[in-house]
């Protein structure tokens, strides 16, 4: 018989177990240890699936450091040659109740392909399946880049001038975020829109990413040699890596190459403040600014499929 339940203090970090597969269970270990320490996750979020003796499921709840309760799931394992999944739809749906107790309105969940460090989601059709049976639907078929210090950093725009946060204050930032998601080719932000409306949409985008860990000086607008508002970067930290955040140009200014400009920018910022890798992702619809990140210089080096679920 399977049960579900907290994983004891004795099995954190290791979860699930695979028996010749050493470098995962490392890498995974490690990962969980370090969501640990950020704040990122807690033991009583962290979920297994026990069948006698053995743990054979795991999954657990993720959110920005500072916040109590899950926004999104991560290491979820489960038999995937069940084919029933009786398993995941299980460690989900507990995960689902947990998450709404301690008031979570929808969970999310990513997954990347090729599987890779640390969380190596394997069996990518299998999970996909298992997502969709438990209420998930795709929010967002994703593209993620990734720059490595060693080479030239990316040349930047001499045509626009840069103004931050600390300079400018949060409005000017909203208002160009409001006038980007009017025309936007991004998947999960048009139905942010749909659902919110288009200034409270470029409300939650702004107070999402002030998130990440950041400086003021770091955010910054962009404007043309005409004075008007261009481009948007939003550089930061995550609690894995340094990210480009968010970037977007202003509708008024597409088709003048400002997405590999406001990458460019983003990267430097990040660069000068010691990141030696740097990661962003985009939309595969939004093709300006996935040749943006390619301009750039950075890799295309997984595709990210991205999943949410109401509550």
């Amino acid at each position: 018989m399977t049960t579900i339940r907290a994983a004891r203090s004795d099995e954190i970090p290791g979860l699930v177990q695979y028996p010749n597969d050493a470098g995962r269970n490392a890498a995974t270990s490690t990962y969980l240890t370090d969501l640990l320490i950020k704040g990122c996750t807690r033991p009583e979020w962290c979920l297994v699936a026990e069948d006698g003796d053995r743990l054979i499921g795991s999954v657990a709840g993720w959110t920005v450091p500072g916040h109590d309760m899950p926004s999104d799931v991560v290491l979820l394992e489960a038999p995937w040659d069940d084919p029933d999944l009786t398993v995941g739809l299980a460690l989900l749906a507990e995960m689902a109740t947990l998450a709404r107790t301690l008031g979570a309105t929808e969970l999310g969940h990513v997954v990347d392909s090729p599987a890779q460090a640390p969380q190596f989601q394997r069996h990518p059709e299998r999970r996909g399946e298992l997502l969709r049976r438990a209420g998930f639907t795709v929010a967002r078929d994703g593209r993620r880049f990734r720059w490595l210090a060693g080479g030239e950093l990316p040349a930047q725009d001499e045509r626009l001038r840069f103004r931050s946060l600390a300079d400018l204050g949060p409005e000017p930032f909203v208002d160009l975020l409001e006038a980007l998601l009017a025309d936007t080719a991004d998947a999960r932000l048009s139905e942010d829109v749909r659902r919110h409306g288009q200034r409270k949409a470029a409300e939650l985008l702004f107070e999402e990413s002030a998130g990440l860990h950041h400086e003021p000086q770091w955010w910054e607008i962009g404007y043309d040699a005409d004075g008007t508002p261009a481009v948007i970067s939003l550089p930061a930290h995550s609690p894995a890596f340094p990210v480009i955040g968010f970037v977007g140009v202003a509708p008024a200014h597409r088709g003048k190459g400002y997405s590999s400009s406001v990458v460019a920018r983003g990267t430097a910022i990040l660069a000068a403040n010691g990141a030696t890798e740097i990661r962003g992702d985009c939309d595969v619809q939004n093709i300006a600014m996935f040749k943006g990140f390619q301009r750039a210089g950075y890799d295309n080096f997984a595709d990210r499929m991205e999943f949410s679920r109401s509550l």
